[in-house]
C-alpha cells in the first residue's frame, strides 16, 4: 500500500458518494442500537430506493449528543434529528430538499460550534465498518508515511513534542513512556491497547472503538513502528459486543489491505494485533493486572518496580496506552507535534474527550481543547441542568475522582488544575449533579464501587473500602457520631498512602473532595439528623440536645 493507492481508494469512494443528492446520517453506536436506529436505518433503506431519490443512508458510530438519540444528520443541509424512531423514516425521505421535519428537527450548532473535534473528527462521518470510508478521511496516511519516510526515533520524537500525555487517567507523558520501550532491551516487544473502561459514567473509548476502529489499529501500528513492537493485543471488556465485532471486522479489512501482517507496505515492519476479552473487573485497568489477565492470570496488580515498558508482558518491554492516546497518533504524524503543542493549556496539551452525563440537558460525548473552563462545557455544549433545578457539583475523574463545587465553574480543565482541586481528570467521566444529589450519598456510591471492584490482594484496599462505607453508610442512616467523622477521615489518609494500586490509592478521593467542599452536609447528617437533599432516609435515633 503507497500514499497514491490510499488517494485512489480515497477518489473512488467520494466519486461513488458523488452520485447521491443527499446523505442520511444513522447513529448506531449502543445506546442509539438499543434505541432501534438498526430498524430506523433499514426503514430509511427501503423508503429511499421506493422513493426514487439518490439518497446514500449510512450507518455510524457516536455523533455525540446521546440525549437526542436515535439521532440522524441530513447532508449537505447538515439539519439534525432527534428521537427518531423507524416511523418517521418516510417523513425524513419525503422532506429531502424541501424544508426539514419539524418536530423531529433539533438545534445542535452551540453544542458542536463550542467544541474542538480531534479524536471525534470522523464520529459521525464514516461507517464504522467500511475501511474504504476511513481511508476517504486520510485514514491510514499516517502509517504509511511514517513507515516511508520515518524513523523510529523521528517518530518519538514526535510525539514527545506534541506534549501528549496519556489519557487513560495517569496523564504520563505519552513520548517518555514510547522512549523507554523504544530504549529496552528485548527480543519481542508488545504493544498494548487498554480498552477496558470500567469508571461509572465514562464511555468515551467504547463510543470510540464502534465509531472509529482504524483510528486505534493505525495509532497502535505507528507506536508499534515506534518502540520495535511486532505484536498488539486490544483489550476489551466483553460488555462491549459492539466494540469487539467492528474491532474484529476492522483488523480483518486492514489484513486484507496490507496494513497490518507481514511486511507492510513492502517494508521490513511486520506488525499484527490479537483482541483479548476482559470480564470485566475494574482493577484490570491497572497496567500488572491487566498483563496477567492478557497472560491467562487472575487480574491483580503487582509492585512496581520493574514497570511493563521494561518487563511486561511475558516478561517483556510493553506499552500500554488506552484507547484514546492511540486515537491521538494519526492526526499528530500527520499535522506535526508543534500542531498538537499548539492547543491546550500550558502543561496539558490538546482536546480532550468527556462523557457528559447526570442532570444536564445535553449528555454525550464532547471534545474540548485542554484549559477551557468547566462553565463552558457544563452551560454552553451541555445547555446546564435542567430547568428547576441548580447546579451542585460536576464529578470528575470516576470512582478515583473528586467532586468539584458549583462555584468553581471558573475553574480550566487540565491535569494540574483538577488535582489541586481535589480530583483527578481520569478517564474523562464528568457527571453533573444538581440539588436533589446527596454528596454523603454520592460519596458512599463511588466507594461501595470500589469496595466490590477491590481484587482483595493488599489489606488496606481490601479491608479499609470495606469499613469506609460501613462508616459512610452510618452518617446515611444517622447512626453516625462525630467520632466516626473523624476516623473515616484518618481510614482515607491511611488507604491512600498503603494500598498497592492506583484503584486503592485513589478510592479515598470522592470522600476527601466531599469534605472539602459540602463538610456542613456530613456535620447536618451527623449532628441534626438531617439529610439537605432529602435522600437519605434516617434510622431512629434520638437526638439528644
Amino acid at each position: 500500500m503507497t500514499i497514491e493507492e490510499l488517494e485512489q481508494i480515497a477518489e473512488s469512494v467520494r466519486r461513488e458518494n458523488a452520485k447521491f443528492d443527499y446523505e442520511v446520517s444513522v447513529c448506531m453506536d449502543l445506546a442509539c442500537a438499543s434505541q432501534g436506529s438498526d430498524k430506523l436505518r433499514d426503514a430509511l433503506v427501503q423508503i429511499a430506493e421506493a422513493s426514487g431519490k439518490k439518497v446514500l443512508v449510512r450507518r455510524t458510530g457516536c455523533m455525540g449528543p446521546c440525549s437526542h438519540g436515535p439521532l440522524v444528520r441530513v447532508d449537505p443541509y447538515k439539519t439534525f434529528y432527534g428521537h427518531v424512531q423507524s416511523g418517521h423514516a418516510a417523513a425524513i425521505v419525503d422532506r429531502l430538499g424541501g424544508e426539514p421535519v419539524p418536530d423531529l428537527q433539533c438545534d445542535l450548532n452551540e453544542h458542536f460550534d463550542s467544541q474542538m473535534r480531534v479524536v471525534l473528527e470522523n464520529a459521525g462521518y464514516i461507517d464504522p465498518e467500511k475501511i474504504d470510508d476511513y481511508i476517504a478521511r486520510d485514514g491510514y496516511k499516517a502509517l504509511v508515511t511514517v513507515l516511508m519516510e520515518m524513523t523510529p526515533n523521528g517518530v518519538v520524537h514526535r510525539v514527545t513534542e506534541s506534549g501528549l500525555r496519556g489519557r487513560g487517567g495517569g496523564g504520563y507523558p505519552t513520548g517518555l513512556k514510547w522512549a523507554t520501550v523504544a530504549k529496552a532491551v528485548g527480543d519481542v516487544k508488545y504493544v498494548v491497547c487498554n480498552g477496558d473502561e470500567g469508571d461509572p459514567g465514562a464511555f468515551m473509548d467504547r463510543s470510540v472503538m464502534e465509531g472509529d476502529p482504524h483510528r486505534v489499529i493505525e495509532g497502535m501500528a505507528i507506536a508499534a513502528y515506534a518502540v520495535g513492537a511486532s505484536k498488539g493485543f486490544f483489550y476489551v471488556r466483553a460488555e462491549y459486543p459492539i466494540a469487539v465485532s467492528r474491532l474484529t471486522m476492522a483488523l480483518r479489512e486492514a489484513r486484507r489491505r496490507g496494513l497490518l501482517g507481514i511486511n507492510i507496505c513492502n517494508t521490513p515492519f511486520s506488525f499484527d494485533i490479537e483482541i483479548r476479552l476482559g470480564a470485566g473487573a475494574f482493577v484490570c485497568g491497572e497496567e500488572t493486572a491487566l498483563i496477567a489477565s492478557i497472560e491467562g492470570r487472575r487480574g491483580t496488580p503487582k509492585p512496581r518496580p520493574p514497570y511493563p515498558a521494561v518487563s511486561g508482558l511475558w516478561g517483556k518491554p510493553t506499552l500500554i496506552n488506552n484507547v484514546e492516546t492511540y486515537a491521538n497518533i494519526a492526526p499528530i504524524m500527520r499535522n506535526g507535534g508543534k500542531w498538537f503543542f499548539s492547543i491546550g493549556s500550558e502543561r496539558s496539551k490538546g482536546t480532550k474527550v468527556f462523557a457528559l452525563s447526570g442532570k444536564i440537558a445535553n449528555t454525550g460525548l464532547v471534545e474540548v481543547p485542554m484549559g477551557i473552563k468547566l462553565r463552558e462545557i457544563i452551560e454552553t455544549i451541555g445547555g446546564g441542568v435542567p430547568a428547576g433545578h441548580k447546579l451542585k457539583a460536576i464529578q470528575t475523574g470516576g470512582p478515583s475522582g473528586g467532586c468539584i463545587p458549583a462555584d468553581m465553574l471558573g475553574l480550566g480543565v487540565s491535569y494540574d488544575a483538577l488535582m489541586a482541586a481535589g480530583s483527578i481528570m481520569g478517564s474523562g467521566g464528568m457527571i453533573v449533579m444538581d440539588d436533589t444529589s446527596c454528596m454523603v450519598n454520592v460519596a458512599r456510591f463511588f466507594i461501595d464501587f470500589c469496595r466490590t471492584e477491590s481484587c482483595g490482594k493488599c489489606i488496606p484496599c481490601r479491608a479499609g473500602t470495606a469499613q469506609m462505607h460501613t462508616l459512610l453508610t452510618r452518617i446515611c442512616n444517622g447512626s453516625a457520631t462525630m467520632a466516626d467523622l473523624h476516623l473515616l477521615e484518618d481510614l482515607c489518609s491511611t488507604v491512600k498512602e498503603t494500598s498497592l494500586c492506583g484503584l486503592g490509592q485513589t478510592a479515598p478521593n470522592p470522600v476527601l473532595s466531599t469534605l472539602k467542599y459540602f463538610r456542613e452536609e456530613y456535620i447536618q447528617h451527623i449532628e441534626q439528623k438531617r439529610c439537605p437533599a432529602g435522600v437519605c432516609k434516617f434510622e431512629a435515633v434520638e437526638v439528644t440536645a
